[in-house]
């Protein structure tokens, strides 16, 4: 499909959940994925973002920073998240930890901060299969 990336998902209305504990970051890719075409809820640790889970079933993209205050980091949310809505795609950025082999959900994609707009959504088609409706 030659349709640009930011086109194909717009037209998806996917209900994502970002999930970052730095105000700005959080706000930064909450307004990417928006002018990308996504609702978007946003928690800023993962107890937040586990509730937002039960109340919202739609959520069906999770993008998680690794290191959160209070409780589980973003690794563990995304097990979590994985082990409870498999249907959910998971995306998880650091800009300090690298995952070692088995740290992340099957499926799951990994993104290094700075990352640019364009690697996020990049991933994320291809982690939805948003190229392919």
């Amino acid at each position: 499909m030659d349709q640009p990336l930011d086109r194909l998902l717009r037209s998806s209305s996917i209900l994502a959940l970002v999930v970052e504990d730095e105000t700005v970051i959080r706000m930064e890719t909450a307004d990417l994925l928006s002018v990308a075409g996504f609702s978007v809820l946003e928690a800023w640790n993962a107890t937040t973002a586990l509730r937002q889970f039960e109340r919202h079933p739609g959520i069906r993209l999770l993008v998680t920073d690794v290191q959160m205050p209070r409780g589980l980091d973003g690794l563990a949310l995304a097990r979590t998240v994985a082990e409870r809505w498999p249907d959910v795609g998971i995306v998880v950025i650091s800009g300090v930890a690298t995952p070692a082999p088995g740290d992340l959900p099957d499926g799951a994609r990994f993104i290094a901060k700075p990352f640019t707009p364009r690697t996020v959504l990049a991933e994320i088609e291809a982690l939805i299969g948003l190229g392919e409706h």
